[in-house]
């Protein structure tokens, strides 16, 4: 089993900036690869990054690019989803996801996830 806690979500205006983090714990061996999804009221769940654990590749929407960037330490089993120039339409959940292959876009795809932390965007 693997374990992932996110933390770092929060209340924040319009353009401002948030750091999430997803900590790993457990079978970390096994994962592959990390990604960050989003899920607002009402809505599907979004993929928003990914990354190939130990490539260190990356994957990002393009609903999200130039805004959110996605890193990882690798020696600290966390990964990082640094997100600027916040809109309120970024309000949702944020839940990182783990699976044992390469990185997907499709949620179905992810064994693992964390409980999520949500992000507020006030206008």
């Amino acid at each position: 089993q693997v374990q992932l806690v996110e933390s770092g979500g929060g209340l924040v205006q319009a353009g401002g900036s948030l750091r999430l983090s997803c900590v790993a714990s457990g079978r970390t061996f096994s994962v592959y690869a990390i990604a960050w999804f989003r899920q607002a009221p009402g809505k599907e769940r979004e993929f928003l990054s990914a990354i190939n654990w130990g490539r260190g590749t990356t994957d990002l929407a393009d609903s999200v690019g130039g805004r959110f960037t996605i890193s990882r330490d690798y020696a600290k089993n966390t990964m990082y989803l640094e997100m600027n120039s916040l809109k309120p339409d970024d309000t949702a959940v944020y839940y990182c996801a783990a699976r044992s292959g390469w990185s997907s876009r499709r949620a179905a795809d992810y064994d693992y996830w964390g409980q999520g932390t949500q992000v507020t965007v006030s206008s």
